[in-house]
């Protein structure tokens, strides 16, 4: 996976400062670059929480130039965006499809944020190899730049985070499970006329809730207990009078 350098352009208030240290630290980030920064005060201090190591830690450097040595690409961060194709300098892609797009490349990718007041400069914006926008509310897109700092650095962190995911009940194994709802049905004397509706009703509900195997097994303990009982007699099969309704609940 690449490594990440954030570069804030001309920051003009250390708290923001501090809280895009502690975001970085959230998710894994710890290389801080400030160009012609304010003065880093206590503000900054209070707002990097446990990130005060990221924000000692930042360099701090006069020209853009300086800031960018030693990177493979270049990425602005913006939250004026088109799809206009003529403007083809302000068509940006989503943080979530920014992080997929990057995640195996190797090498050393600068993230730019700009200042608060107007982000970053036409000259910027023409040397970055990508354009990152938020996308939010058209009526109020541009959001702090430490919140949109944030939703970038948890896409970047996400992308690469081994996604756990429950085992799915093979199809045998649903099968299994449909032939002993089956064989409830006969236990309990459902009425013949409904049993095919039924059958199709709970096949459905079974493929749309995808049961894990977990979820099949205790499924299926329920059902073979219920099956044995019946057989058994321990359990009272279904009545058919009232025209095979069960009983109402008091």
């Amino acid at each position: 996976m690449p490594r990440f350098r954030v570069v804030l352009i001309e920051p003009l208030h250390d708290g923001n400062v501090g809280a895009i240290a502690r975001a970085m630290k959230n998710f894994g980030l710890d290389e801080l670059v400030l160009v012609r920064p304010c003065a880093i005060g206590e503000e900054a201090t209070k707002r990097s929480m446990h990130a005060i190591d990221v924000l000692k830690n930042a360099e701090r450097v006069f020209t853009d130039d300086e800031a960018l040595k030693g990177v493979d690409f270049v990425v602005a961060t913006s939250g004026v965006s088109t799809s206009n194709e003529k403007r083809f300098s302000r068509i940006a892609m989503s943080p979530k499809e920014f992080a997929e797009k990057v995640k195996d490349v190797e090498g050393t990718i600068a993230i730019l944020f700009g200042r608060e007041d107007f982000g970053l400069d036409k000259e910027l914006l023409r040397r970055c190899d990508f354009l990152v926008t938020v996308p939010a509310n058209p009526e109020y897109t541009i959001m702090n730049i430490s919140h949109a700092a944030a939703v970038v650095f948890y896409e970047l962190f996400a992308s690469n985070v081994i996604k756990w995911e429950t085992r799915k009940a093979t199809e045998l194994e649903t099968e299994k499970l449909h032939e002993y709802f089956a064989m409830l049905l006969d236990q309990i004397d459902y009425p013949k006329h409904k049993k095919t509706k039924t059958k199709v009703m709970f096949r459905r509900l079974v493929a749309r809730s995808a049961p894990s195997t977990w979820e099949f097994h205790t499924l299926m303990g329920v059902l073979n207990d219920t099956i044995r009982e019946l057989s058994q007699g321990k359990l009272p099969k279904r009545r058919k009078k009232n025209g095979g309704r069960p009983p109402k609940l008091r």
